[in-house]
């Protein structure tokens, strides 16, 4: 008979799904394991992709997207970044995800070699492995602030390094580079000749400091920039995303995405233009609500002596643990506790004593879970 992929068998499932499907068949239990916005979609955003499918957009897309959508994304970045894109830089994905996953497979080979983050978004590993590509982990060293250092990169690079990946603002840390260090990694980039893939798709959710993009400093077109609407527009579900790079590359990640997808949901596509073209105070009092989650949790945790990395974005807080095996810690805080949280092996080797929990949740569950983890560490 024969067999399956052993690839594909050979993936790890996520150590947050493992968590979050034993907390699904367990009664009161606070959920802070899962990125997930706290908010639904805005209405607008809803009642234009209603409107949308009443007048006919239920077909195919062009595999790069509407035209419409592309225009709107454009206008963001060159106003956001300082860029000169045009329509023909973009590739509108299936989740940010999904921009991410043809990306790897149009800038790799088999065998080539991806620097991925560590701590860092466990898809980067299997996305890099589903590619054909080597992972290579490169640590986010607690001692510079989790931010990554451009010639400690330096020293991992061989001669099959082909694609560099940058997170900003960080899933798990909520770090958020410094300018200086975007344009450092691009530069490093270009330097050694690779490719960077930045996923910035917590852009819009910041609380203290400035976005940095990739695209700002990419003078040279080996950075495809990643983004989309799933979080900061609570959006998920709808699974719209996107990628900005030159054209070359754009045009090579449509006729992969034709093989996959075809094309992202035409109805998800109008949605994606109604919120970058809406009104925007929608973003601001959801990175409110987050901010004012952050403040619940980081009061706590500063009055308990626990260490933890300030956020700076995004919707997520790192918290050491001490754990000799943050999976045991996260299953153990489960069943004695009720509080699911994200073992922060997940994210790579280097987190094995932390846990990540998310500030999507609402205040209370923010503070009770919190309240029960501490009690749980005093033992």
């Amino acid at each position: 008979m024969a067999e399956l992929s052993k690839m594909v068998c050979g993936l790890q499932q996520s150590g947050i799904r493992v968590i979050m499907n034993l907390a699904l068949t367990m009664p009161d239990v606070v959920r802070l394991e899962v990125g997930e916005p706290l908010f639904d979609t805005p209405p607008h955003i809803v009642e234009a992709a209603a409107k949308a499918a009443r007048e006919g957009y239920t077909h195919y897309t062009a595999n790069a997207g509407l035209p419409s959508l592309r225009e709107a994304i454009v206008a963001q970045a060159n106003r956001d970044y300082g860029t000169k894109f045009t329509p023909e830089n973009v590739q509108v994905g299936v989740g940010a995800v999904g921009a991410i996953s043809t990306a790897m497979r149009a800038l790799t080979d088999p065998g080539d070699e991806v620097l991925v983050p560590d701590p860092g978004w466990p898809n980067y590993e299997s996305i890099v492995k589903c590619a054909g590509a080597f992972p290579r982990r490169y640590t986010l060293d607690p001692a510079a602030g989790f931010l990554p250092e451009p010639d400690r990169i330096r020293e991992l690079i061989g001669r099959r390094t082909k694609v560099l990946i940058v997170n900003s603002p960080s899933n798990p840390l909520g770090t958020v580079l410094p300018a200086e260090t975007m344009r450092g990694l691009v530069e490093l980039a270009r330097e050694k000749g690779l490719f960077l893939v930045s996923d910035e798709v917590y852009e819009k959710i910041i609380y203290e400091g400035r976005h940095a993009s990739a695209a700002t400093y990419d003078l040279t077109g080996i950075a495809v920039t990643v983004s989309g609407v799933s979080k900061s527009y609570a959006m998920t579900g709808w699974r719209l995303g996107w990628a900005l790079a030159r054209p070359e590359i754009i045009r090579q990640m449509a006729k992969l995405q034709e093989s996959f997808v075809a094309c992202a949901p035409s109805v998800s596509q109008k949605a994606a233009e109604a919120a970058l073209t809406g009104p925007q105070a929608c973003v601001e009092e959801m990175r409110n609500g987050y901010d004012a989650n952050r403040k619940v949790a980081a009061d706590i945790l500063d009055r308990h002596g626990i260490k933890y990395v300030r956020p700076r974005g995004a919707f997520y807080v790192w918290i050491d643990v001490g754990a000799e095996d943050s999976t045991a810690f996260a299953l153990n805080l489960l069943q004695k506790e009720r509080v699911a949280v994200a073992p922060g092996a997940t994210f790579g080797p280097s987190g094995q004593r932390f846990i990540r929990i998310s500030l999507a949740a609402k205040a209370e569950h923010v503070r009770e879970g919190l309240r029960r983890l501490v009690s749980h560490l005093a033992g």
